[in-house]
């Protein structure tokens, strides 16, 4: 007779799946790591900012010893670059460490959580990490219908989670609709705000998250470096809230959750204002070489504000796996969205021009076919 072990809530989590490794593609099918294009994980093809390398470079002399817990001069730098006091500011082993803390915080075993269909597959999973009840409300247009989510919140509701832009669909929430959905929330159901993607939002859609933290003590705004300051591989994260959330936070934050380098490598990124323009503008670029292809293509997909693209390969279930398949065997990791209930689609990462190139030049031939 076996032993089970630990709750069954616990049990029933299907472990997150990241995209597939260049290494372990070229295992798979038997080719060449130099000549895979990795589109699949929405990491920054431009790598990582020389500023940052540089900063990496001096920290390892020192990496002999523990991090500093509290994050002092990397605090610093957030404080000065969004004028918040430092007891605002949680450091996170990226920004799924935020979302993490925000639910083993705040929500008891059987409280509710809100978040909507086709947002981040951390947030159910966040929730069944202590046995929270997910209320998922149907997605509008493949977004947020944050009319809906207000409505869904439930008298044990205690945690509400918004992406924006959304992965994996790339939808936005214009700032009106954000801050309207704020006045609506009970003052005790804490809002995390999930702005991953925020720094790909053109200038004229760009919104001021911060003078709502200092409005609504229930709000929690998340942020990443994995994105467009090109860090995915140091895993280094923050969130911005009052004090009454962020001394909740502090108290479950593991000690040392960020190391050294990524420390370094996140004061230099946050001030390197240079690359951060260069991003934008590379990933503005790949958007429409991308989107034009699929359009001459004739294939359906979802407008993204965020640095991919959600596309619809084929009207059969089964269209996501078989083209992503016929993708890998090309060299072409991009990511399938089934797990999300979206097995017609795939999404596409922007990469380099050369990579977008050849992304589209074995879909269009695997669809030729």
């Amino acid at each position: 007779m076996s032993i089970q072990f630990g709750p069954d809530y616990v049990r029933a989590i299907a472990p997150y799946q990241g995209g597939k490794p260049i290494s372990e593609v070229a295992r798979e099918f038997g080719l060449d790591e130099s000549k895979i294009v990795k589109l699949a994980s929405n990491e920054n093809p431009l790598g990582v900012p020389q500023s940052a390398q540089t900063a990496m470079l001096k920290a390892a002399a020192d990496l002999g010893r523990y991090p500093d817990a509290n994050g002092f001069d990397l605090k610093a730098a957030i404080m000065a670059k969004y004028n918040v006091p430092q007891d605002w500011i949680t450091l996170g082993n990226g920004s799924n460490d935020i979302l993490e803390l925000a639910a083993h915080s705040l929500v008891e075993p059987g409280q509710s959580v809100v978040f909507a269909q086709y947002s981040f597959a951390v947030y159910p999973l966040a929730t069944q990490a202590v046995g929270g009840r997910a209320i998922v409300v149907a997605a509008k247009d493949f977004g947020h219908d944050l009319v809906a989510m207000a409505a869904a919140i439930a008298t044990d509701t205690k945690l509400v989670f918004i992406a924006n832009p959304n992965n994996p669909t790339g939808t936005f929430l214009a700032a009106a609709e954000i801050e309207a959905f704020l006045k609506k929330v009970p003052a005790h159901v804490v809002v995390v705000l999930d702005e991953a993607y925020n720094e790909f939002l053109a200038a004229d859609l760009q919104y001021d998250s911060i003078a709502w933290v200092r409005q609504y003590p229930n709000l929690l705004v998340s942020r990443t470096m994995s994105k467009a300051y090109g860090l995915a591989g140091l895993r280094i994260g923050f969130g911005i809230a009052q004090p009454g959330i962020t001394d909740l936070l502090n108290r479950v934050r593991q000690p040392f959750n960020v190391n050294s380098m990524a420390q370094a490598a996140a004061i230099a990124a946050l001030n390197d204002t240079e690359f951060l323009q260069k991003s934008a503008r590379l990933n503005a670029d790949g958007y429409i070489q991308l989107t034009n292809a699929f359009k001459a293509l004739k294939l359906e997909f979802v407008p993204s504000f965020g640095n991919f693209v959600l596309v619809k390969v084929g009207n059969e279930d089964s269209a996501g796996a078989r083209i992503n398949l016929e993708l890998l065997k090309r060299g072409i990791i991009v990511r399938p969205v089934g797990n999300y209930g979206l097995p017609q689609f795939l999404r596409v990462s922007i990469g380099l021009p050369e990579e977008n190139a050849a992304f589209i030049a074995a879909l269009t031939e695997i669809l030729a076919a």
